[in-house]
């Protein structure tokens, strides 16, 4: 990241379609070259996971760490490619613009699935197929099973399977897959048209010299095939159920902390494997992006533990993390490391020194600026650092319309009025901070497309610590338009990161 450029935020869920949510078709192809026309390089998007309504439908929470999410797959694409007919999408039911209808969109893609794969059983001994299920089978093969057996139990949780499969007994694990073949087969051929679909359109945003910015988690769901097939690794009892959950602690998103209830790792035993299972995941992703931002990187040096059972984070403890000798390891697989560390909330000093050893560019959001601390502010333009990635906010902070509506304060308002010079007005907030982030001395500057649209609180992605009505904003087509990429074309070219 050594040279000025700038992107949009926009996860897939939030583009438009006609199936209930965002998807990889035509729409994703027209975001692309909006990005294009606005001068921007870089597309940075969550995580591609499978979700949940049983998580609040977060990309954060998945039963896989490595599989891709079927909602996102283009039905329109499937016809395109011969695995569809144009008949089959006659039924597609009408779904509202604006935000995602999960419940629905999910009957809608299943039922579309399910007709391309009894249309395409035949086609298993395609090369490219064959070849997929070889490349992939490290995570694919368990995650094919775990889902199927997942189903074949009515839901249930797999700590509550029968022991045989519970503790992935060879024999037991063998009958299983011999017994649900067929639907194991069915899920590895989803999962194959999703990661050929997202290839195609990594490749478009290269040819149109846009680079993608994907969102690793630092956790994984304790109710995935990851944990199912690496307890090993995971702090769980003899039960295997966890021990102890991941979180962090009171901070400016939560007074009581964030409890994210996920299972953390053994880090002496990722030590001994010579972290194989996390090169593995990171290798698997540097194939779908062009950089990483790590989520939640502190916790890669010092990790926030609270008690299983607990029902806040406050009572938890943070632990110590290898941090030099797990990312001295990942240099030496991956010599040019393509990362962005999400370095927010309680930031110690040893953080900062393993991002400095590391030469790890940490983000600095805009709507963080403007306290009574401002001049020393870290997050304030005038202390950025170039190695840095700005940000107006993320998908964790309310828009920059709406912050400024609900969230700052008069002595905010009054400390952002004086920094820029003149009286802002909430209209045009979102402009105010885009240029202030363009004028960043930082190379990489990144803005949610609800601030380069202006729109309010309505339009937030995520309220941390709120289980509920999340992840479902949507862009509507009209919004993308010529005369909102030539404005920001107009900035971009102007701060030099065009």
């Amino acid at each position: 990241m050594n040279r000025r450029r700038s992107g949009i935020l926009l996860h897939v869920t939030s583009l438009p379609s006609r199936y209930g949510v965002g998807d990889l078709g035509e729409s994703a192809y027209r975001f692309v070259d909006f990005l294009a026309e606005a001068g921007q390089s870089l597309w940075q998007i969550l995580p591609l996971a499978p979700t949940s309504p049983l998580s609040g439908n977060s990309p954060y929470t998945s039963a896989s760490a490595a599989a891709g999410n079927p909602l996102l797959i283009s039905p329109d694409l499937l016809v395109q490619d011969g695995f569809l007919a144009p008949a089959d999408l006659d039924h597609v039911p009408s779904f509202a613009a604006g935000r995602v209808d999960y419940e629905a969109a999910q009957r809608c893609k299943t039922a579309l699935l399910q007709t391309a794969w009894d249309k395409c059983r035949d086609r298993c001994t395609d090369p490219d197929f064959v070849a997929f299920c070889r490349g992939q089978a490290w995570w694919l093969d368990d995650y094919a099973l775990f889902d199927a057996f997942k189903e074949e139990s009515g839901g249930l949780p797999w700590g509550a399977w029968p022991a045989g499969i519970k503790h992935r007994a060879a024999a037991d694990c063998q009958q299983w897959q011999e017994l649900l073949a067929e639907s194991i087969q069915a899920r590895k051929w989803v999962q194959y048209l999703f990661f050929r679909q997202w290839a195609a359109l990594k490749a478009y945003c290269n040819e149109r010299q846009i680079q993608v910015i994907g969102d690793l988690p630092i956790y994984v769901n304790y109710e995935s095939a990851d944990v199912w097939a690496n307890p090993d690794i995971f702090q769980l009892d003899e039960a295997l159920q966890p021990v102890v959950v991941a979180g962090v602690p009171p901070d400016y998103f939560s007074a009581t902390g964030q409890l994210w209830g996920n299972p953390v790792y053994r880090w002496h035993i990722l030590q001994e494997t010579g972290y194989s299972w996390w090169l593995r995941r990171i290798e698997h992703n540097l194939k779908l992006f062009d950089s990483i931002r790590l989520d939640h990187f502190r916790g890669f040096v010092g990790y926030w533990v609270v008690p299983a059972g607990a029902t806040t984070a406050i009572h938890g403890k943070w632990e110590p993390a290898p941090a030099r000798d797990f990312f001295s390891a990942i240099a030496r697989r991956f010599p040019s490391l393509p990362l962005i560390a999400e370095d927010l909330g309680v930031i110690t000093p040893d953080v900062r020194e393993v991002m400095a050893e590391f030469d790890l560019p940490g983000m600095k959001v805009l709507q963080f600026a403007f306290g009574e601390d401002l001049p020393s502010n870290p997050y304030a333009p005038h202390n950025h650092t170039r190695d840095a990635v700005v940000f107006t906010g993320t998908h964790d902070n309310n828009t920059t319309r709406g912050w400024f509506r609900r969230e700052l304060d008069e002595g905010g308002k009054t400390r952002l009025a004086h920094y820029l010079g003149r009286e802002v007005v909430e209209t045009e907030v979102h402009w105010e901070l885009i240029r202030l982030a363009m004028m960043s001395v930082s190379d990489t500057a990144v803005f949610p497309m609800q601030d380069i649209l202006g729109l309010g609180e309505d339009a937030r992605m995520n309220v941390p610590s709120v289980a509920q009505g999340n992840w479902s904003w949507r862009l509507r087509p009209d919004q993308l338009t010529q005369e909102l990429a030539q404005r920001l074309a107009r900035m971009t070219r102007l701060y030099g990161r065009a």
